[in-house]
């Protein structure tokens, strides 16, 4: 079953990409703008959005719910580049730098996924897509805590532990629903 999952993170996580290295040549790097709260915020919107078809039962506005999953692990990778990158790194970034720090973002994830998976033995594939996106709102009110608290917590992991979790999520979700995934 690991190197199933393996080939679908890997199917998943090259579609999500996709979009982000064509969005950022068509916007550049605008998401530069943004504070870490602002991106969290992006992502509870999102969240919240499938929630809400999820309890309703259908939509109104035709964007789907799979491009809200990909958005949310496209949204955790722009927080995660934007933790790393200096404060004074320039809002506009080399397209070329900007997809290989987001490979160098998603290889960190796929190794946390599947240090966990180990552990807890694909228990996300019982899980119901409706679970998964209340944990990742059980996440993102984390994250805002902790951003709230200016990153003094006690004992909890940082934010950059929520948006790992929350990107590993989003794709567990995608794989799911077959979201770019073909047989290995």
């Amino acid at each position: 079953m690991e190197n199933q999952t393996q080939h679908e993170y890997d199917q998943v996580i090259a579609q999500c990409r996709a979009l982000f290295v064509a969005k950022t040549h068509d916007y550049g790097t605008a998401w530069r703008i943004m504070r870490l709260p602002s991106i969290t915020d992006q992502i509870y919107i999102k969240a919240q959005r499938i929630r809400s078809i999820q309890e309703k039962g259908r939509q109104l506005v035709e964007d789907g719910v799979d491009g809200e999953f990909v958005a949310i692990v496209n949204y955790c990778v722009m927080a995660l580049m934007q933790l790393r990158l200096p404060a004074d790194a320039p809002l506009e970034l080399e397209p070329n730098a900007v997809a290989a720090a987001y490979d160098e973002q998603t290889a960190e994830n796929r190794r946390l996924l599947f240090a966990k998976n180990h552990d807890y033995g694909e228990a996300w594939r019982q899980m119901r897509i409706e679970s998964i996106t209340d944990i990742i709102l059980m996440k993102l009110h984390r994250t805002k805590q902790i951003e709230d608290l200016a990153g003094a917590t006690r004992v909890s992991e940082g934010v950059e532990a929520n948006y790992r979790d929350m990107l590993n999520y989003a794709v567990f979700v995608l794989i799911k629903k077959g979201f770019g995934v073909s047989a290995a």
